[in-house]
């Protein structure tokens, strides 16, 4: 592969081979491109949050999205970091230079009450974060059953 042998030379000598070596290049590009898949996954929000499921077709997932959390025990989070519920406008305007016109994910559990969702919803809107879309897992639809005419379903980007 490397050498060539010149019958009239009498030489022993090999010549110099240029050519790179690329085996070992691929080999290590095959293992990084594994751990880069294993590791994806485990850089999502992971706050144990039970969604309801919802049997619209899902939206594209922004680069950076935001989450707001209500948790079953009505705590509220930014991402994985708790917060007060009279911080929460102040921590998401301190969050990329305050831009109030990016995409604020809701994520709130099943066993939370409506008031406490609405009420968080309400704190949102009035610190002018008017682009909130809800959460929910993926379901199939059910059969025999149709979309609400003229309803503007919320986003419902894929559970992490």
């Amino acid at each position: 592969m490397g050498m060539s042998l010149s019958e009239g030379s009498g030489d022993d000598d090999f010549e110099e081979n240029h050519e790179i070596n690329v085996t070992p290049f691929i080999d290590v590009i095959l293992v990084l491109l594994i751990i880069f898949m294993v590791a994806a996954p485990l850089s999502t929000v992971d706050l144990p949050i039970n969604l309801p499921t919802s049997t619209v077709a899902p939206q594209k997932k922004p680069d950076k999205p935001t989450y707001v959390s209500i948790k079953p025990d009505l705590a509220v989070a930014i991402g994985e970091d708790m917060v007060k519920r009279v911080d929460l406008i102040s921590r998401l305007d301190s969050m990329e230079n305050g831009n109030k016109d990016r995409p604020i994910f809701l994520r709130v559990d099943r066993a939370v009450p409506y008031g406490e969702f609405f009420d968080v919803m309400e704190r949102l809107r009035a610190g002018g974060y008017t682009k909130t879309k809800l959460v929910a897992l993926e379901g199939v639809a059910a059969a025999g059953a149709a979309p609400v005419p003229g309803a503007t379903p919320p986003a419902a980007p894929q559970q992490p």
